[in-house]
């Protein structure tokens, strides 16, 4: 698949994701907030908790599918680019990181996995 088609589908795919999560009573704060240590596809609010949310997108049958794709280096890399972003906080608030998957472009289809690096709460 060309790049340019990749990027259509992950920009899909963060923007059903965002409406999953505002459906949920999820704000959203910021979306593609780039770091030196990678993007944070979506930052919302879930209450008095700031939420790092990475979006997967895999097709069916391929790769192993999209959780298969959250990998130790990942979160790894999730948490060192949120640590830039809390950095440029007057103060910390309680955080965690979620995932949401798709396993395709369908709103129907949507898996959130909260909080899944640990000691991020």
């Amino acid at each position: 698949m060309p790049a340019d088609a990749r990027q259509g589908d992950g920009r899909a795919a963060e923007a059903i994701a965002a409406e999953h999560l505002s459906g949920h009573g999820l704000a959203i704060v910021e979306r593609n907030v780039r770091s030196r240590h990678g993007e944070i596809d979506i930052v919302a609010r879930d209450g008095d908790t700031l939420v790092f949310v990475e979006v997967r997108l895999r097709r069916p049958g391929r790769f192993g599918g999209a959780a298969g794709s959250i990998t130790a280096a990942k979160r790894a890399r999730m948490t060192a680019a949120a640590g830039e972003y809390l950095a440029r906080l007057s103060r910390t608030p309680p955080c965690r990181f979620d995932v949401v998957l798709l396993d395709g472009l369908d709103a129907s289809r949507v898996e959130w996995l909260r909080d899944v690096v640990e000691g991020s709460d």
